[in-house]
């Protein structure tokens, strides 16, 4: 973060009282406070349910800093003492009334000048509600500005994501609003337009002539836990394709800004999108695979399938896993397919992005060189940050054969680096006022338009869905999808 600002504001967070809040948004806000990136003038109100008081609040806030963050507390008590409580019924307009007073008071008292962030980390259901009572109530009247914060998921499918947006474009402008996916925050996720637009070793390459695939892999070990009911409603189409691996499509495919401003960076990614090849029934079967992790065996240890899960019918339709081919019809993108797959109970926990360069049309080492030589970027994005450029240089000895050679750049092995969780960026973004790395309505609207599509070709399907091992890297129906274009997944968890 490499911004002098030290925004001052109030931050209310809807569901103060949840995991999201305290694994999260407390922790990030200390990282801030600590380096000196937010004034000292700054408020938090914690909205919940429960009936606890200012001093709940805050041994919740110390105990989850305590937690989440080992080294230096210095300063935690002061931080800690910004904090207030109110508890809420968010369908009561006496509720917002109160909130209204305590928001005015604080202002006074911290000198903050009337900037307030209202923070949706709750239920989606409540989220229109809570948006037009603060509107009708008058809570977001005020000298400063006022932004809103959403935590995915921005509404079910596209028709209740339109209804969802309506409602709180009802109280708040589209320049207002801060569509939250935390993988934008992410710092390989950021990297992605540094690389393409800062190298000359890349751009002119970064096009159909010279790349001959995309893959993006975001794979996880975990099951679906205690989220066995949530999942059922989603599962990884709506949970991951719908947001994280859209948003890194578009960073990957999207055209070069004018300049490097929120509006311009959106424009691209839109036109990304746009672009998108529309499928049809049939060409979901084709293009999409989805399937469920069954059982398998982890460290020694048998683990459950997908269908014994809490929460989960015996019965469920619901993948737990997901990929497909995307085609972008533009000047730079025809005829290169975008590989995407993303699942649970899978062989590793990695989300990295391959970059495959077409071979050479000429090659003098042609029969020289390994199998699997071909050139590859491949980016790091999870768990560890970095990028590998995987050449081809000669074996040591007088055969004159080629061997791989791999350039590694980590930014764990940097001494100083200490790389902003992804929450504490947005976090600071929103409070500055820059939207870039948030959704604008265009990207859901396109990109929802799209998941509809695979989701109601897959409604009508009722064939049962294939299954894969947990501890494997997803099902055979995955590499078949690849091996009909005459590609194969590059190995992710050896690279």
């Amino acid at each position: 973060m490499q911004n002098n600002e030290q925004p001052k504001s109030i931050i209310v967070i809807f569901g103060a009282t949840g995991d999201l809040a305290k694994r999260k948004l407390y922790p990030s806000l200390f990282r801030l406070f600590q380096k000196g990136s937010i004034s000292e003038q700054f408020a938090v109100v914690g909205i919940g349910r429960r009936e606890w008081s200012d001093e709940t609040l805050r041994s919740q806030v110390k105990e989850s800093i305590q937690t989440e963050i080992s080294g230096d507390h210095t300063n935690l008590d002061e931080f800690c003492n910004q904090f207030y409580y109110k508890p809420f019924n968010v369908t009561s307009q006496h509720s917002y009334t109160e909130l209204k007073e305590m928001l005015h008071t604080l202002d006074k008292r911290h000198q903050i000048g009337g900037n307030r962030v209202f923070y949706m980390a709750m239920a989606p259901e409540f989220f229109g509600t809570i948006a037009q009572y603060l509107k009708s109530e008058g809570v977001t009247e005020t000298e400063g500005w006022t932004r809103l914060v959403i935590e995915k998921p921005f509404g079910h499918d596209l028709a209740s994501a339109k209804k969802l947006n309506d409602e709180i474009r009802e109280a708040f402008s589209e320049d207002e609003i801060y569509r939250i996916d935390h993988y934008l925050g992410k710092e390989m996720v950021q990297n992605i337009q540094v690389i393409r637009f800062a190298n000359a070793v890349f751009e002119p390459l970064w096009n159909n002539q010279h790349i001959a695939n995309i893959q993006v892999t975001s794979s996880e070990r975990l099951g679906v836990e205690d989220r066995g009911g949530y999942y059922e409603n989603s599962g990884a189409l709506r949970d991951m394709v719908q947001n994280h691996m859209m948003q890194m499509v578009t960073l990957l495919a999207m055209e070069p800004p004018l300049r490097l401003s929120t509006e311009e960076i959106r424009s691209e990614k839109i036109k990304v999108l746009r672009a998108l090849r529309p499928i049809a029934d049939q060409q979901v079967q084709e293009s999409f695979i989805r399937a469920q992790y069954g059982q398998g065996v982890y460290d020694g240890e048998t683990v459950q399938g997908y269908l014994k899960e809490k929460n989960v019918s015996p019965d469920s339709q619901t993948e737990t896993f997901v990929a497909g081919k995307l085609l972008i019809d533009n000047y730079r993108w025809a005829g290169v397919p975008f590989y995407i797959r993303t699942g649970k109970r899978m062989a590793a926990k990695s989300t990295k992005i391959v970059i495959e360069f077409k071979p050479q049309p000429h090659n003098l080492y042609h029969d020289k060189i390994e199998k699997n030589g071909s050139n590859l970027l491949v980016i790091h994005i999870q768990p560890d940050e970095g990028m590998t450029l995987m050449l081809n240089g000669k074996k040591i000895g007088t055969t004159g054969d080629t061997s791989s050679v791999n350039l590694n750049y980590s930014q764990h092995g940097i001494d100083g680096i200490n790389t902003p969780e992804a929450y504490e960026r947005l976090l600071f973004d929103c409070m500055i006022g820059d939207a870039t790395n948030f959704a604008h309505w265009d990207e859901v609207n396109l990109s929802w338009a799209y998941i509809d599509a695979i989701s109601e070709a897959w409604d009508e399907d009722q064939s049962n869905l294939p299954s894969y091992p947990s501890g494997s890297m997803g099902p055979r129906e995955a590499n078949e999808l690849l091996e009909q274009d005459e590609f194969h997944w590059w190995p992710i968890e050896k690279m």
